[in-house]
């Protein structure tokens, strides 16, 4: 029997083995999607309990705690930062099959050392131990990511963000992570929200441009981008309920904006037609700028209404809708590729039965501009554990270029969570070593290698023209 989480966890060939430990292993991290603070960063934020640094503002542990039947008052409630621990330490003893087990096991051994296995049993002694872990000099949020061997992170940040946290990290030559912004409009884009009319001031304030109709938005939104531009960024990311393409001239978009900014909703159809105009209004300032644009659709938001109202967003109540993109994205990317204005696009579903949808879409608009300038972005959110993360490699292997994939990113809030890129990693040697010992690919070290290096590493660096921090 394998032991858990030996130094060969879930490397089960000889040609994984070597693979994950001759190329993946040292690799640095690019960490080019998440949702840590730029502020936390700078200010070297330390946490007096695991707790803290561990359960606050995390979703995926809320979801699985309310699964095993925790009450609220030890996920989101008022109960004591110890007592929280516990209740999680008793349920992820029994996670089996779930990738918390794996991502909460890994980041105790990486960052604590401690070599056991957490349980009700162990639960006290786990407490006590990485409290008092936390306390050494490079366990504060700096100390994490050096550590972690995090050599690019690009955080989320809405177009009215000052960004003066990331330009006092540029300048900190002390701390050689470079930390750059990443655009996310999506705020301005999503008429439905109800404070959107609030939102379009505070959009005017910053941008120096009174926005009353979408000339004068588009002006403002490219004040914005030249903005973050010129601060490191080089990347955008959005996110939509479901993908539309539903083209609409100018004179109709303004005149949806203009009544949404008196204060009338707007209908569905014209939330498409605008999210159709605001897209590829931002894809071709992307084109110019050399930005990268990422998208990430097909969650449905605040399921559960009472909690909704309870605790507000991202408290754990998401899940992947079921839509019909195929046909929503080739028409998006054909009208773009029209006017040679589609940039290099990576495109994430959350629903994992499109992953041959994109993987096929994808192929359509490749070119010689960048390898795989069309990417099909890494298993996300509820796709980021084992299975999800093989189906999505085996889907791009087999429908586009595996080789040229730019890997993992964390999507997290949290500052342990770069084992998932050693999870990542693992499975894609693991998946690589498998092909070679059943004869579906030669034995070839030299090239193998060469793939685990671009896929952990390289090939993001690449792709986004990431330069390493003076």
């Amino acid at each position: 029997m394998k032991a858990f989480l030996d130094k060969d966890f879930l490397l089960n060939t000889p040609m994984a083995v070597k693979l994950y430990h001759e190329a993946a292993e040292s690799c640095p991290i690019i960490d080019y999607h998440c949702h840590i603070s730029p502020q936390q960063i700078f200010e070297n934020l330390r946490y007096e309990n695991i707790t803290q640094v561990w359960l606050g503002g995390d979703h995926y542990k809320w979801r699985f705690m309310r699964c095993a039947g925790i009450d609220e008052k030890y996920i989101t409630g008022d109960a004591s930062d110890h007592d929280k621990f516990i209740a999680y330490a008793t349920v992820v003893g029994k996670a089996i099959g779930n990738p918390l087990h794996h991502w909460s096991h890994l980041e105790l051994r990486r960052y604590f050392g401690y070599e056991g296995i957490l349980n009700k049993d162990t639960a006290e002694e786990v407490w006590n131990l990485c409290n008092a872990k936390l306390q050494e000099e490079n366990m504060s949020v700096r100390g994490l990511i050096r550590q972690s061997n995090v050599e690019t992170i690009c955080t989320t940040d809405d177009p009215i963000d000052t960004l003066e946290w990331h330009q006092k990290l540029a300048k900190d030559s002390s701390f050689k992570t470079a930390v750059l912004p990443a655009w996310r409009p999506d705020k301005a884009m999503m008429l439905y929200k109800p404070d959107y009319v609030d939102y379009i001031a505070k959009l005017s304030e910053v941008s120096g441009v009174e926005i009353t109709g979408w000339p004068e938005l588009k002006q403002a939104l490219k004040t914005r981008m030249e903005y973050f531009a010129q601060n490191g960024c080089c990347l955008s990311d959005h996110g939509p309920v479901r993908f539309h393409f539903a083209p609409a001239d100018d004179e109709t978009i303004n005149e949806i904006l203009q009544n949404r900014l008196k204060g009338q909703q707007a209908s569905p159809g014209e939330q498409a037609m605008f999210q159709t105009a605001f897209l590829l209004f931002c894809a071709e300032c992307y084109r110019e700028l050399g930005w990268v644009m990422q998208l990430h659709y097909g969650c449905l938001r605040d399921n559960n209404p009472r909690m909704f109202e309870k605790i507000g967003v991202d408290t754990g109540f998401d899940a992947m809708g079921d839509f019909d993109s195929a046909a929503q994205l080739s028409g998006f990317m054909g009208a773009l590729e029209q006017k040679d204005a589609l940039p290099k696009t990576i495109i994430y579903s959350l629903n994992p039965h499109e992953n041959q949808v994109i993987d096929v879409m994808c192929g359509c608009f490749q070119n010689s501009e960048a390898v795989s300038k069309i990417q099909h972005g890494s298993a996300w959110w509820f796709n980021d554990h084992f299975q999800g993360m093989t189906d999505q490699l085996s889907s791009l292997a087999s429908l586009g270029y595996l080789a040229g994939f730019v890997g993992m990113l964390t999507d997290s809030r949290s500052f342990l969570s770069y084992p998932r890129h050693e999870y990542f990693r693992r499975i894609l040697c693991r998946l690589l070593g498998q092909w070679v010992e059943d004869g579906f690919f030669p034995e070839d070290e030299e090239r193998l290698m060469e793939i685990v290096r671009g896929i952990s590493y390289q090939n993001a660096k690449n792709y986004f023209s990431f330069a390493e921090k003076n």
